[in-house]
């Protein structure tokens, strides 16, 4: 016996009982792993995996879930053809499309705000919380304060214009020329809190050292900026960019609380037309259409901004 355990010693091997026990050891091991993360995955599973594929699957059928299950009829892809010539949904992706200019817009601010408050501001715990309130404040009081600002006869807003010569000020939210930028106003004003917390939090990160490099080689602020600044901000800015355009795809409860779609839909985003579809007219099956495309998009926009970061995100 200690001749064999010499040999399997002098030729790199273990006797078999450790390697039964090494191996038992690492199944209790996953085992275990498997058990803690069960809550979770069984969650994710059910709360979100099986929603989405039901959704997929609901998007080929036309049913009315008031009727239950034996209501349901298959119709291919007749929901996906409709959807090409309903005019209020083609709306409503034109609707988020220039929504999405909201995101470049509050980006930029934000930056600015943050080069400011880290370089040049004092108490600068203060004006963080003071941006950021919006941001984590209730939705419908933030509505409310918004309504009335953008009060047509007497709302702050239209008085300073008309004190500064304007005689006949927009309606704001209730113009279905205004409506939609209106709400894009009040996003970009809840917004711009988040998107200057991680961007002072990307400020700090980047080193000292190379600023006091570039202040001996005599580059100004400007060249500071571009060439230090905007570079090691840009995963930063890729991560704003890319959870800011999903967000502009969720848009909800604004619409919900201020305008309902209107006036004339000229607020309606495909979010709130899915819902209206599925919960106001019963269509669940045309809903999950809509669902399924929104999907798509926000699917092949975050796609090609992985794509294109390769380009202008240095790590």
């Amino acid at each position: 016996m200690a001749q064999t355990m010499e040999t399997m010693k002098k030729h790199g091997t273990q006797p078999a009982r450790g390697h039964r026990s090494r191996g038992s050891l690492q199944r209790g091991e996953n085992l275990w792993g498997i058990a803690f993360v069960s809550p979770m995955l069984i969650g994710v599973i059910i709360l979100v995996l099986f929603p989405i594929l039901a959704t997929l699957v609901l998007g080929f059928a036309d049913w009315n879930f008031v009727q239950g299950w034996d209501g349901i009829q298959w119709v291919g892809f007749q929901n996906f053809r409709q959807l090409l010539e309903d005019d209020m949904f083609i709306k409503s992706v034109r609707n988020n499309i220039l929504f999405l200019l909201t995101v470049p817009v509050y980006m930029i601010i934000s930056m600015v705000l943050a080069i400011l408050i880290d370089r040049f501001v004092y108490m600068k715990g203060y004006f963080k919380v003071a941006y950021f309130m919006p941001y984590i404040s209730n939705i419908v009081a933030v509505a409310v304060v918004w309504q009335v600002l953008f009060q047509p006869s007497y709302g702050p807003i239209n008085e300073i214009l008309r004190t500064l010569g304007i005689s006949d000020p927009p309606k704001w939210i209730a113009d279905p020329n205004f409506a939609l930028i209106s709400i894009m106003l009040i996003l970009i004003w809840i917004s711009i809190g988040f998107n200057l917390i991680i961007y002072i939090a990307g400020l700090q990160s980047i080193p000292k050292d190379l600023y006091e490099a570039a202040d001996i080689d005599g580059a100004n602020g400007w060249t500071k900026f571009r060439r230090i600044t905007l570079p090691l901000l840009s995963p930063t800015s890729f991560f704003l960019l890319v959870t800011g355009v999903i967000s502009t795809f969720k848009v909800f409860d604004i619409i919900a609380v201020m305008t309902q779609g209107g006036p004339i839909g000229s607020t309606t985003m495909m979010v709130w037309y899915l819902y209206d579809t599925a919960f106001v007219n019963l269509k669940v099956g045309y809903a999950s259409s809509i669902a399924a495309v929104l999907f798509g998009f926000v699917m092949l926009i975050t796609l090609g901004q992985w794509a294109a970061q390769k380009k202008w995100v240095n790590y």
